[in-house]
């Protein structure tokens, strides 16, 4: 079965970078659009930032234009988020997430990982 598997997160301070990944499993990996999202408590969870089947990246907000970047390995069948210039608010769980749909990157993820938290605090 479809299996994504996010890592990666943890505590840094403001300014600091993380790189979360996400391993796939039980699909054809290089066919499908892969996106991250984020939560934090008491929020609605909220699109970060999604890489199509062919590499195209889209960038759900803007906040994270210049900071974060998304890229991904096929033959690893992993998805990776740089993120750099993290800014102090708090923690966010980061979810990775992919759609059966053809719409992809577009519109609604059908699966998705469990998380991995990240806190930004000094």
């Amino acid at each position: 079965q479809v299996q994504l598997v996010e890592s990666g997160g943890g505590l840094v301070q403001p300014g600091g970078s993380l790189r979360l990944s996400c391993a796939a499993s039980g699909f054809t990996f290089e066919h499908y659009d892969i996106g991250w999202f984020r939560q934090a408590p008491g929020k609605e969870r909220e699109g970060v930032s999604c890489i199509t089947s062919g590499g195209i990246i889209i960038n759900y907000t803007g906040s994270v234009k210049g900071r974060f970047t998304i890229s991904r390995d096929n033959a690893k069948n992993t998805v990776y988020l740089r993120m750099n210039s993290l800014k102090a608010g708090g923690a966010a769980t980061y979810y990775c997430a992919t759609s059966e749909g053809s719409w992809g990157c577009s519109g609604p993820m059908d699966y998705w990982g469990k998380g991995t938290l990240v806190t930004v605090s000094s």
